[in-house]
């Protein structure tokens, strides 16, 4: 199965947001803020650039696995990197891919040297699940004599 459509396409489907961290935050206020916002992951901005991305991956095996405290653990010391990005002009199946191919499930979107997004797994999983919603549609209208053969 082919996956239509491109990250810019995704992203316009998602809020606009995208929360980030930086290495010198302490992972307890990356994590608090993730809480916050119930996301799963912040991307790692220093001096403007993106370097990787924390996820609750991240805290979990890095921090809480070792025995480490989050309030005395820095986001740079756990971060994944470096930074794997995609482009709005990627197609969702692309990004996909790399994912997959990656083991990630967060990837920042990158355009013109400036964040401008991220997607994570579930965003591309649900991108699936609508284009196969609308293909099922068509399919059936088709079908049923709605569109002209």
């Amino acid at each position: 199965m082919e996956i239509q459509g491109t990250v810019y396409d995704l992203l316009h489907n998602k809020s606009g947001e995208v929360w980030t961290t930086h290495p010198n935050d302490s992972v307890y206020d990356a994590i608090r803020l993730m809480g916050e916002k119930n996301i799963g992951a912040l991307v790692c901005v220093e001096n403007g650039e993106v370097i990787g991305v924390l996820s609750e991956r991240d805290y979990s095996r890095k921090v809480v696995l070792r025995g480490r405290t989050s309030r005395d653990t820095l986001v740079g010391e756990i971060v994944s990197r470096p930074a794997v990005v995609a482009n709005s002009k990627d197609s969702a199946e692309s990004c996909m891919k790399l994912m997959l191919q990656r083991r990630i499930r967060h990837l920042p979107v990158m355009d013109d040297g400036r964040l401008i997004g991220l997607v994570s797994m579930g965003d591309l999983v649900n991108w699936v699940i609508r284009s196969q919603h609308h293909t099922i549609q068509q399919l059936q209208g088709f079908i049923a004599g709605e569109y002209p053969g």
